[in-house]
């Protein structure tokens, strides 16, 4: 799904734009923030990634760009680490003022540091998740630029974070020295999931571990290896957004689940404007994601549509034989069901030179795995032919479809 965009004013009377990644389901989980690296903006491919993965896995996420960030090719910023934990607060009560208040902080970078320092503000917030972020004041003088102070504006410093120079206030480094992350931290009551790169040539894994032994229990730590300090690979992104959804799962108390937007159906479906075929399955207790491979346009997020169906066959030929097998006390310890779809002739067809006269052809071929013998393999391959998917492909199908308000 397409982002929502949206636009807020943080306290000052800056209007402050930003995307709302809903989930298809009415009701997310929870709602998030995520706050981008310095050098980002919300269009960010990382962002977007990650944010779209945690969509798919019911998690509402609104990500925004900070006070003073100018988003056109080729400008910098000019953007303060204050301002930015206010309009992170601010953003908090947007959300809550019009959906509800956000129960999870993402930030990458030294979105991420800033978020430790907006957390203790935003007390519906029960969770953390850090992205290469730095631990410290120090390291961002680290980072800056070796830029002369010709070129410099008055009253402000130049840095790089990811080969991408900016300016930031000199208050910048003053900010983050008014309340050192390791005394914060011990103050903090919030789990805190610190993902950090042992390859980031930006910001070195140390910070990782800095901002863990200062942080209270629950904690966790997980190396992104191979990956940058940007997130520049598109499965990079992908794996953090599964990685926070999954372990989002057990640190984020959810929303008690309100009926969903199914309209009574058990399946809805949503493909919104946009590059890509990137499409978004509701079931009433799940959420898949649905694609087309790269060559044909794609993004290859998920199978395609040939793929859940022959998923749905083989998926109900496994259940129907585990069934069987229990109900005659088999001993079948597992079944594997390989499958393919092609386009053939028939063999009694009277013109197999046009393309019209071709079927479609499932080809299933099963492994059982279990002491059993001859005679009952042979009755599992009938009973396979006896599954309902099978049964329902077979039919003469009657598809009706009407457009609906």
């Amino acid at each position: 799904m397409d982002p929502k965009e949206i636009i807020f004013k943080n306290r000052k009377g800056v209007n402050l734009k930003g995307y709302l990644y809903h989930p298809l389901d009415s009701q997310p989980l929870f709602f998030a923030i995520f706050a981008h690296c310095f050098t980002c903006s919300k269009n960010f491919s990382a962002i977007s990634i990650i944010s779209r993965a945690l969509s798919n896995e019911g998690i509402a996420v609104l990500s925004f760009d900070f006070t003073g960030l100018k988003s056109q090719e080729g400008e910098g910023s000019d953007t303060e680490f204050t301002s930015n934990i206010s309009d992170l607060i601010d953003a908090a009560g947007f959300l809550g003022e019009n959906y509800e208040f956000p129960r999870l902080l993402l930030g990458h970078s030294v979105g991420g540091t800033a978020i430790l320092h907006a957390a203790a503000r935003i007390p519906s917030v029960a969770a953390l998740v850090t992205i290469g972020a730095p631990a410290d004041p120090a390291h961002i003088q680290v980072l800056s630029s070796k830029e002369s102070k010709e070129t410099t504006p008055e009253g402000k410093t130049p840095v790089s974070i990811g080969g991408k120079p900016f300016f930031v206030g000199n208050d910048f480094v003053e900010d983050l020295e008014k309340e050192p992350l390791k005394i914060l931290l011990k103050r903090l009551k919030k789990s805190l999931l610190i993902l950090h790169s042992p390859q980031d040539q930006v910001v070195d894994i140390e910070n990782a571990q800095k901002i863990y032994e200062a942080a209270f229990h629950p904690k966790s730590f997980v190396s992104l290896d191979g990956a940058d300090h940007l997130i520049s690979k598109d499965s990079d992104a992908v794996y953090i957004g599964q990685l926070v959804a999954s372990w989002s799962n057990r640190y984020v108390p959810a929303s008690p689940k309100k009926e969903n937007e199914t309209k009574g159906h058990p399946v809805m479906v949503r493909l919104s404007a946009g590059d890509g075929y990137t499409t978004e399955i509701k079931t009433p207790h799940h959420h898949l994601i649905g694609d087309e491979p790269i060559e044909v346009g794609g993004k290859n997020l998920g199978p395609t549509p040939y793929d859940f169906l022959m998923a749905s066959l083989g998926s109900c030929t496994a259940m129907t034989l585990k069934m069987y097998s229990e109900r005659k006390k088999w001993l079948l310890k597992e079944v594997t069901v390989y499958l393919n779809h092609e386009r053939v002739h028939r063999e009694d067809s009277e013109h197999s030179h046009k393309s019209e006269s071709k079927v479609s052809q499932f080809t299933r071929r099963i492994s059982l795995e279990g002491d059993l013998d001859p005679a009952q393999r042979q009755r599992l391959l009938e009973i396979a032919n006896r599954c309902p998917v099978h049964r329902t492909l077979e039919e003469d199908i009657l598809i009706k479809t009407e457009l609906i308000a």
